[in-house]
């Protein structure tokens, strides 16, 4: 079987690949041989039977959705006694799912499209993810060294497997960023399929975004310092400065900043420093230390 990093150049497999017409004779390849890697789902229908021609293109609907986790046989009982009587198919529709050459899964009767999912995304699972998880570890090593073509070409390819992958679609517009490609960042934001919309790896982006634009508008730090030592009581300089430090890299010492105006006033323009400290927090690795800290230092003072 291909790993995902050796069908990154490749097409996308297309229906006839995933589902086709099997028989007596081709049983042996399609299934017992053809699930050695990939499972593969076998529908026993027959051209007779009622239920089945409702099963059989919801099933199908079914597996092309899973773009190649699994693949369909379908077998015409009528064409093919022998091997409906060695499965001891008894009556139909009778779907089995094979995998490693044995029988895993199945059930008999029509079933609605919930279940039809469920049971073709449980069949898929057996597999494992087919080395996504090292094509994702693989893009953000690129983007760590500075490789951000690279590592956009390789989330996108990843997306064409898995559109509604949270880590690729948060690590394509990361690569954007890295580009300065802030407007294309913006426009896969605001496409974002809503099941993923709310992960933590988008709201991560969504932060970023939000603090690039803030920095793009910060005032001159020097005077802005001066603003705040001249009047320590000057709020608006205190959250400005803390923009302007931000913008220049210094996060540490703008959560600081931020962190004494919230213990000031903590409701300050509708808590604008709380407001701002978690969107830089979010933007930050989960497990940053800046991040870290800041939130135990946050919470003490919301408790308090």
């Amino acid at each position: 079987m291909l790993t995902f990093g050796e069908k990154l150049g490749a097409a996308a497999p297309g229906t006839d690949e995933l589902i086709k017409d099997g028989s007596e004779a081709s049983f042996m390849a399609d299934v017992i041989e053809g699930s050695a890697e990939v499972p593969v789902i076998v529908d026993f229908w027959a051209p007779w039977c009622g239920p089945c021609k409702q099963l059989g293109p919801a099933l199908e609907a079914a597996v092309t959705a899973a773009k190649g986790k699994v693949r369909m046989i379908k077998i015409n009982v009528d064409e093919s006694p022998n091997i409906s009587a060695q499965l001891r198919i008894q009556s139909i529709p009778t779907v089995y799912a094979f995998y490693q050459g044995k029988p895993v899964d199945g059930f008999q009767g029509a079933l609605p499209a919930s279940e039809l999912k469920a049971f073709v995304d449980r069949v898929g699972a057996l597999a494992g993810d087919g080395g996504l998880a090292e094509a994702i570890e693989a893009a953000e090593a690129m983007l760590a060294e500075g490789a951000a073509t690279d590592a956009a070409e390789t989330f996108a390819a990843i997306l064409g497997e898995e559109p509604e992958n949270p880590v690729a679609y948060a690590g394509l517009m990361r690569a954007h960023l890295a580009l300065d490609q802030v407007a294309q960042a913006e426009a896969f934001l605001a496409a974002v399929p809503a099941k993923i919309a709310g992960a933590k790896e988008v709201e991560a982006v969504r932060a970023q975004i939000a603090l690039l634009h803030q920095a793009a508008n910060a005032g001159p730090e020097a005077d802005l310092r001066a603003a705040v030592e001249a009047d320590p009581d000057n709020l608006r300089a205190r959250f400005d400065l803390a923009q302007a430090l931000h913008a220049a890299g210094k996060v540490d010492e703008a959560v600081d900043m931020l962190l004494d105006l919230f213990r000031r006033d903590r409701e300050w323009n509708d808590a604008a420093a709380k407001t701002q400290l978690l969107t830089i927090f979010e933007a930050l690795p989960p497990k940053d230390p800046i991040a870290l800290k800041g939130r135990r230092r946050l919470s003490s003072m919301i408790f308090a």
